[in-house]
């Protein structure tokens, strides 16, 4: 099967991701709404190609922006071909401080939440025209939790049950959902980790990559697919053996820590709390 990419909608087209796949689309000729935060970012992106791109900066988790979003593009450009949505932030948490909670509400509104406010307005117009693919980036993190990073292991879980869901209810229309599951990319997000990031690949390999499968009719992507065995591998361990190889590991920084990426919209006092117990006096 082909699907065509020469209309395409992307959010969180500012990030390493985003940015990426908004070029490569851009350089093949598509038509691409870019969504995303950073104004400036999205002008550069679109420079190159004025005549086919607008710019969109709403808070993706706010449906009524989103449906405005939707409508103007699809009056200008028409019905996408395809939908990506890719916006996404991370960020450590911790259970036992109560102001962390707010960071989990927002990663769950933008990780998740974020991707049904995307694809809503387009579902309808999709499944008249019996065609289109609606992408949602995922993780390999949603398919085990990690410690110190519930809030984003559970955003990215969470949106790999509602892709499946989704899919299901779209299969008899002819609408494609591509669940994609990077492991760990050269981006802002991973760029304060601490651990061990086996088979980090570049945005741009996996723009690439993403936009084959989609054209494809791909409904799985994990990238990179070594990872994914390797994902699989740990998954048969006991969950002890797992939680304890885990629990060596140096935690995702929390907001307001140092190498932490700022996640938008997140209240103020939220960066304001305790310090988290040392991971190290789990481990014995």
């Amino acid at each position: 099967m082909s699907i065509p990419l020469d209309n395409l909608v992307i959010t969180g087209a500012c990030g390493g991701l985003g940015s990426a796949l908004a070029a490569e689309a851009l350089a093949r000729g598509a038509k691409v709404a870019l969504v995303g935060l950073d104004l400036a970012t999205l002008e550069a992106l679109a420079a190159p190609a004025p005549g086919r791109c607008a710019i969109y900066t709403p808070d993706v988790s706010d449906s009524a922006a989103m449906q405005a979003m939707a409508e103007d593009w699809t009056g200008r450009f028409g019905s996408p071909d395809a939908v990506i949505a890719n916006a996404g932030v991370a960020g450590g948490f911790d259970t036992a401080q109560a102001c962390d909670l707010a960071v989990f509400r927002r990663i769950l509104e933008i990780n998740l939440l974020g991707v049904a406010t995307t694809f809503q307005p387009f579902v309808a117009p999709m499944r008249e025209r019996g065609r289109g693919m609606l992408a949602g980036i995922a993780s390999l993190a949603g398919r085990r939790g990690l410690p110190g990073n519930g809030a984003y292991c559970a955003s990215k879980g969470g949106l790999i049950r509602y892709l499946e869901s989704l899919r299901a209810e779209l299969r008899p229309n002819g609408v494609r959902v591509c669940t994609v599951s990077p492991g760990y990319l050269r981006t802002a997000l991973t760029a304060g980790n601490r651990f061990a990031m086996p088979g980090l690949m570049a945005p741009e390999a996996a723009a690439s990559a993403i936009l084959r499968a989609l054209s494809q009719g791909q409904e799985q992507l994990v990238l990179p697919r070594r990872l994914g065995w390797l994902s699989n591998a740990l998954g048969l361990l006991p969950d002890a053996w797992h939680d304890a190889l885990l629990l060596r590991q140096p935690r995702k920084p929390r907001a307001g820590d140092p190498g932490a990426t700022p996640i938008p919209g997140l209240p103020a006092d939220a960066t304001s709390r305790a310090p988290a117990a040392p991971p190290e006096s789990t481990v014995h």
